[in-house]
């Protein structure tokens, strides 16, 4: 009987993301996504990016419609090089990530630290209905 070898869904995912990455030395997108985690508290909302290499006047945070936008620019040397690998984005990006929970913008903080963008999006009270 003959001996029946599948791949697993991870060499896939490997092997499409080689090509990808082949593909973009040829083609530049206008931006790109940086990684993201997104996560809920008690008390907040917490998006967190990772964009080492930058500084924090090179942000741009807003809210808008129950989305809240990451943007920036992060800057390449200027120096030409021959690389053997690239992996490091450069250049524009953005993260949008849709809030679905109702927050205090207005108390809303980012801090930038150890290449980590967090954004903290207190929750909103509830409404205090007074009869």
């Amino acid at each position: 009987m003959p001996t029946v070898i599948r791949k697993s869904r991870g060499s896939l995912v490997n092997i499409r993301r080689d090509i990808l990455q082949a593909v973009s030395w040829r083609v530049r997108s206008h931006g790109w996504s940086p990684p993201t985690d997104v996560y809920e508290t008690a008390d907040a909302y917490v998006a967190r990016v990772e964009v080492a290499g930058m500084r924090e006047e090179d942000f741009e945070v807003a809210f808008e419609k129950d989305h809240l936008i990451i943007s920036g620019l992060r800057s390449d040397l200027a120096e030409r090089r021959a690389y053997h690998q690239m992996e490091i984005q450069f250049g524009k990006f953005t993260a949008v990530v849709g809030v679905p929970v109702p927050v205090d913008v207005e108390n809303a903080r980012a801090e930038y630290k150890d290449g980590f963008l967090t954004v903290t999006l207190p929750k909103s009270k509830p409404s205090q209905v007074k009869v």
